[in-house]
């Protein structure tokens, strides 16, 4: 019990401090080694923890807590929130940074990042998971992706509302939760799932060569993006330059 509490108040110890942090660090001019310090703790948190005996007891701790018989898709929907947040937040009076088309350029491009990433290291490590179902436990892709798409979210809207644009940790908080309550991932696969996710929106803050591709030229262009699921989740998007 003690090291599942402990779990569950690192992670709300991470978005407590995840706004003020990223804050200081997307206020810098350029991309540094700074800009990745917390998602390089997260994940070598992770890593360390990997294989750890400790890792084993606080996933049996998690059982305990839930009930063995624990069992939600709420995480498959958690995952997007951040996202419908992101696209929806104008409608409820918080101002963007950025338009719609280079919203979806830099969710799609930092997407497939995570994915990437995930799934290399998915397959090289080949970690099993809990419930014995896969070889595919690390690091947790839904923790990736829904950190991603918090990370872009407190991006857009940190400007305008500091407490809006932080609110998508909650979720992607509790996408990680559920990863482990519902006996899919160990806390190592979710600390550097989360880690993995907010590198890939931090570097796509940064820098997104698509942006220039996409938007140099001043075209009418149409997006849509969707969630997919199935043995990985993830979005699709249907983008129509008009020339």
């Amino acid at each position: 019990m003690k090291n599942i509490l402990l779990v569950i108040m690192f992670f709300f110890l991470i978005l407590k401090t995840q706004g003020q942090a990223l804050d200081s660090v997307t206020n810098q001019k350029k991309l540094t080694y700074k800009s990745f310090i917390i998602p390089a703790a997260l994940m070598g948190s992770g890593v360390l923890l990997l294989n750890s005996q400790q890792n084993k007891e606080i996933q049996k701790e998690s059982e305990s807590f839930f009930g063995s018989s624990f069992s939600t898709g709420a995480d498959n929907f958690t995952v997007f929130v951040p996202l419908v947040q992101m696209y929806t937040g104008k409608l409820l009076g918080f101002q963007p940074k950025n338009t719609f088309m280079h919203q979806t350029i830099d969710v799609v491009t930092a997407n497939t990042i995570s994915y990437i990433v995930v799934t290399a290291v998915k397959n090289s490590v080949k970690a099993n998971r809990p419930d014995g179902s896969d070889r595919l436990s690390f690091p947790s892709g839904h923790t990736a992706i829904a950190f991603t798409h918090a990370t872009l979210l407190y991006q857009e809207y940190k400007d305008s509302n500091f407490w809006y644009a932080s609110s998508g940790f909650v979720f992607a908080t509790a996408t990680g939760i559920l990863r482990v309550a519902n006996n899919k991932h160990y806390t190592s696969d979710v600390l550097t799932g989360a880690g993995i996710g907010i590198a890939s929106g931090i570097l796509v803050s940064y820098y997104n060569p698509f942006q220039k591709l996409l938007l140099g030229k001043k075209n009418k262009t149409s997006a849509f993006v969707y969630p997919q699921f199935g043995n990985q989740l993830g979005i699709g998007v249907l983008i129509k330059p008009s020339f």
